[in-house]
């Protein structure tokens, strides 16, 4: 059904409504998800402008909206699909789809970064490689590119049926077929099958022989493609072997139709050369020359795979992108600069973008289109094509190089703001980052916040479509930042924010954060400072209570939240069950409060040897917040799961769940599916060594009867290494080597014994992470993870990222 003018036009298709960068020019998709249902934004996206809107269900009040055009269908991702379905099948400029559970985005843009130069390409933004992200994908697809290079990623059997149709690729790659959402197949052949699927209607397949599964499964089922092949070990199209290795590079003998080449590539890890292979093999199968292969696989550098959020001076934050520009990426990254609500003042350092397809001015009134869409304070353009290009810019300052920029970097006077610093690779933008950031010791913790949004969603699929979320940022958020962390949450649309202290709260305000915020241990000389900030306080005893009434009555305030809280047996703080009426009868008799939720804290929910007390518990909350809740005509909210108790008592849920350390990846049943979020890491100063029988460190606990190599790394018990991991009971992750922790841990330093690791100065250390999992450090010193993540020291940098 169509509501409105079916002739209207759009360029651009958006699913979020805080993407936008062309209201006019769009056609919003609003797509129903388990949590999220873009139908909600359709009132706000009219007032700002938003003209087409592919739905599922038609207000009365929007048909009789005038200038909206209205496409209703039975599902919207599906049509959303089905109509680039359509877009992809008028273009006929080659395509090439890469799947598999590994390297698909860094061998699309090695691709990229070796044919930029010889011909126009459009490639997914980012890692752009779902069920969404496709079709936003390929929708820019168009004429005026030579080749196309899109990715598909899938999760489970059947969605692959959906991709192919969209990318249709010409040419496809298939990388490996490895661990990554196996949780979703029964076995690896059943997932290599699904992925290729993308290539039914191909003309040629791209894989390694090495591979078996794959080797098989397209000799067996793709009989009527061609298979162009690479190998390491046996009969191939291409071959391809190491000659000669070292710590920072490779090189590789390829040898293909009776030719034999040597080829130097500065990466030496077995993943990078894999992805290497698969490069080289698809540039011979699309004939490129030799001398432009080796040349650009001698250039080849580090995918940058994230946006980093990081302290700089003067009160700055920085998001570094400093290796890549297209338009598709400045608009993602800008997006994310949009989320740092703590500075009202928005920068953006972009350089000159290359292979755009576009014409030159028209790319860059593309760019000035966003820049003023998105609300940049200020604009600093850097490159001779800009520097051309800059009547087209409301306002900006222009630069011909990077250098001359960085010579006159302190008139800008940069000062509390949020500076996105976004470059294509030969403009060396990181001298710009590394000039802005506030400089700091080598230790740091890195925060990934696209794995703590999915480990957010994963608790969510474990909750009713309408329970709530109340997130826990208190301390510090477990060590990994304060409004970093809030402002991601802000905008995954939690319901709630929960701190400790007044303090923390105000500190969240101060950074922009508008959510409802719940304060559980509010001290009573902090309640004007909380209403003064619309904070909201955890009430557990009758002091507290008729405190913050009388501060409400003499400010003259009604119906102010509250959050009132019950002892039901752990016997910290809470009103107890024969306090119940006298509570009832204060709150009733006084209109200066309104409880908004009623909550308690389970003791042992994480302990199934005390499943009985915590359903015993959970009774008593029930029983004690019914007489609440009854004796009011307002509805009251009520919550007592914490992490565990979502994953293992979901009966419980009520209105709303609390989720803490969770969030981190940490659970009591070792989910899979959680992913870790921060990683502590430094660096080896200096290595050295020591004779048998001389000693390391204080007290001279560490002494050998052999010759050992030791390395010092700057992290000791003053940035929360617990001493207790010195002299052999710790160990850190060196170039995926174990290192054990010898010696007493100093206050800024500590000692590894490198005797069996491959190693050098300024290498990185894995103090816990991803491989060395915070559980497993809190487990060996008898403790548990949050003391682990709270005791990192605030003068360890905080690094923020994003993943592409």
């Amino acid at each position: 059904m169509i509501s409105g003018d079916p002739e209207s036009s759009f360029s651009q298709i958006s699913v979020d409504s805080r993407t936008l960068t062309a209201p006019d020019n769009t056609l919003f998709v609003a797509i129903r998800g388990e949590r999220n249902d873009g139908h909600r934004f359709i009132g706000e996206l009219i007032r700002r402008g938003v003209k087409n809107f592919l739905v599922e269900a038609i207000e009365q009040e929007y048909k009789e909206s005038k200038n909206v055009n209205l496409v209703c269908v039975s599902n919207s991702l599906r049509a959303l699909q089905d109509f680039v379905c359509h877009h992809r099948s008028g273009c006929t400029m080659p395509v090439i789809g890469i799947t598999g559970s590994n390297g698909k985005t860094i061998v699309k843009e090695w691709l990229f970064q070796i044919l930029h130069s010889s011909m126009k390409i459009i490639r997914s933004p980012k890692s752009y490689n779902s069920q969404v992200g496709v079709p936003l994908s390929v929708w820019m697809l168009d004429s005026g590119y030579d080749i196309g290079i899109f990715e598909a990623g899938i999760s489970k059997p059947g969605e692959m049926q959906y991709l192919q149709p969209i990318i249709r690729p010409d040419i496809g790659i298939i990388t490996n077929v490895k661990e990554a959402h196996q949780e979703n197949f029964r076995t690896y052949e059943e997932k290599a099958w699904e992925k290729l699927t993308l290539f039914s209607q191909s003309s040629t397949i791209i894989y390694c022989r090495d591979h078996e599964i794959i080797d098989r499964l397209v000799r067996e089922l793709c009989k009527d493609i061609n298979c162009f092949t690479w190998s390491s070990v046996e009969d191939a199209d291409v071959i391809i072997r190491k000659k000669k290795q070292s710590r920072t590079f490779s090189l590789l003998e390829i040898t293909y139709k009776d030719n034999t080449w040597d080829v130097s590539v500065p990466f030496s890890d077995d993943a990078s050369l894999e992805n290497i292979a698969h490069v080289i093999t698809c540039l011979l199968w699309l004939d490129v020359d030799i001398s432009l292969v080796k040349k650009g696989l001698g250039l080849l550098s580090p995918v940058a795979m994230r946006l980093e959020l990081i302290k700089g001076i003067n009160q700055c934050t920085l998001i570094n992108d400093s290796y890549n520009s297209d338009l598709a990426s400045l608009t993602i990254a800008l997006d994310f600069l949009n989320q740092q609500n703590q500075h009202r003042l928005k920068t953006l350092i972009l350089s000159d973008i290359f292979q755009s397809g576009k014409t030159e001015e028209n790319l860059y009134h593309e760019v000035s289109r966003i820049i003023k869409e998105k609300g940049i304070s200020r604009f600093i353009g850097i490159g001779e094509a800009l520097s051309r290009q800059k009547h087209q810019f409301q306002r900006g300052i222009f630069y011909q190089t990077t250098n001359d920029f960085l010579e006159q970097l302190r008139r800008h006077n940069f000062s509390d703001e949020a500076i996105l610093i976004k470059g294509s690779r030969p403009f060396h933008f990181e001298k710009i980052s590394l000039a802005l950031r506030q400089k700091t010791h080598g230790t740091v913790m890195e925060v990934n916040l696209t794995a703590l949004v999915h480990n957010l969603n994963i608790f969510r699929s474990m909750l009713e479509p309408d329970t709530g979320i109340m997130v826990m940022v208190k301390a510090f958020s477990y060590g990994s930042g304060s409004w970093e962390i809030a402002n991601a949450l802000q905008y995954q649309n939690v319901d709630w924010l929960c701190v400790a202290f007044a303090d923390e709260g105000i500190t969240l305000r101060k950074s922009g954060i508008s959510l409802p915020i719940l304060v559980m241990n509010p001290e009573i000389t902090s309640f004007e400072l909380m209403i003064d900030h619309h904070l909201e306080p955890e009430i557990y005893n009758f002091r507290s209570l008729i405190s913050f009434e009388e501060i409400l009555r003499r400010q003259h305030i009604i119906s102010y939240p509250v959050h009132i809280k019950l002892d039901t047996g752990m016997h910290r703080l809470g009103f107890s069950e024969d306090e119940m009426g006298s509570l009832i009868e204060f709150l009733k008799d006084h209109e200066h409060l309104e409880v908004k939720t009623v909550f308690s804290h389970l003791a042992t929910a994480d302990q199934p040897e005390h499943d009985d007390f915590t359903r015993y518990q959970i009774r008593l909350f029930e029983s004690m917040s019914d007489e609440l809740i009854s004796a009011f005509q307002y509805r009251i909210k009520r919550h007592i799961l914490n992490s565990a108790g979502i994953e293992r008592f979901a009966e419980a849920q009520y209105d709303m769940v609390r989720l803490g350390i969770g969030l981190y990846g940490i659970s009591l049943l070792k989910r899979n599916e959680l992913r870790n979020v921060c990683t502590l890491k430094s660096t080896i100063s200096q290595i050295k060594t020591v004779l048998k029988g001389e000693s390391v460190g204080y007290s001279r606990e560490s002494m050998e009867k052999h010759d050992r190599r030791i390395g010092i790394i700057p992290v000791g018990y003053a940035d929360g290494i617990n001493r207790r991991l010195g002299n052999g009971k710790g160990r850190f992750l060196i170039n995926g080597a174990q290192a054990p922790v010898i010696g007493n841990i100093c206050m800024d330093m500590c000692f590894v014994d490198l005797s069996s690791v491959n190693a050098e100065e300024g290498d990185e250390v894995i103090i816990f992470g991803e491989s060395m999992p915070v559980w497993a450090m809190s487990e060996l010193l008898n403790t548990i993870p949050y003391e682990i993540l709270t005791g990192i020291s605030t003068r360890v940098q905080r690094i923020y990222y994003q993943e592409s």
